[in-house]
């Protein structure tokens, strides 16, 4: 073998040792869907979308837990829709980070003891997310317009939306990883779920139509929230 059939092995092999690595790192710790049953006087709505948590496994270890996924729109009909935002309200403060851990609340409520983050991957089965676990829901009047958020609460969704609606409930199951970074469908599993803003498109223009949205739900905006994390993650 030459010299230079050795370096470009060893490089080779650096490139591989570097990919897997970066694949250890940023691999979901588990994917969970997050589902939204609403009655209305149709029938039953449903929506639902594919969230991934990735905990921090850098080797500095002063990152953070991460999400990756988007808000769970549902289309109603009749020109009325609710949307479970990446979000928490807790008291006059909005948190970005709890979304990041309701599927490991809602299975440890659900089996009555504590699930580890290593367990997620091996619960099976769907668990009710109520309480303190559920997300912020708002309603947009115009979809188009993110200055007709409304802020709805769970058990008064008719407050907003009018009679025959009621929030049935939210669900989270965990769902496998998949063959992570080529989770594509299929075979390979599921994805995140992409594709919030062809139902919100005001989130792909400039400014911050977000944090327009949510004060105008209002949502409150202190610290250093980026408003757009409370509808999609990458």
């Amino acid at each position: 073998m030459s010299f230079i059939s050795k370096w470009v092995g060893l490089l080779g092999l650096l490139a591989v040792l570097v990919i897997g690595d970066q694949i250890r790192i940023n691999r979901p710790g588990h994917k969970y869907r997050l589902a939204v049953e609403v009655t209305t006087p149709d029938g039953i709505k449903t929506g639902s979308g594919i969230l991934s948590v990735v905990p921090d496994r850098g080797y500095s270890r002063g990152g953070r837990t991460t999400m990756r996924g988007e808000a769970v729109f549902v289309d109603l009909g009749r020109g009325k829709n609710v949307v479970a935002l990446l979000a928490h309200q807790q008291g006059a403060k909005l948190d970005l980070d709890d979304i990041n851990y309701v599927a490991l609340r809602a299975y440890g409520a659900a089996r009555g003891n504590r699930v580890s983050f290593n367990e997620l991957n091996r619960q099976t089965g769907v668990v009710a997310v109520q309480g303190d676990l559920m997300p912020v829901l708002v309603s947009f009047g115009d979809p188009l317009d993110p200055t007709t958020a409304r802020l709805v609460a769970g058990d008064h969704v008719e407050a907003v939306l009018g009679d025959g609606y009621a929030l049935r409930g939210l669900t989270a199951e965990i769902v496998p990883n998949g063959l992570w970074p080529i989770d594509f469908g299929g075979a390979l599993g599921e994805p995140v779920t992409r594709g919030i803003e062809t139902e919100l498109p005001w989130l792909a223009a400039p400014g911050d139509p977000a944090a327009t949205a949510l004060k105008i739900a209002g949502l409150p905006l202190g610290g250093a929230i980026v408003a757009r994390e409370a509808f999609a993650r990458k």
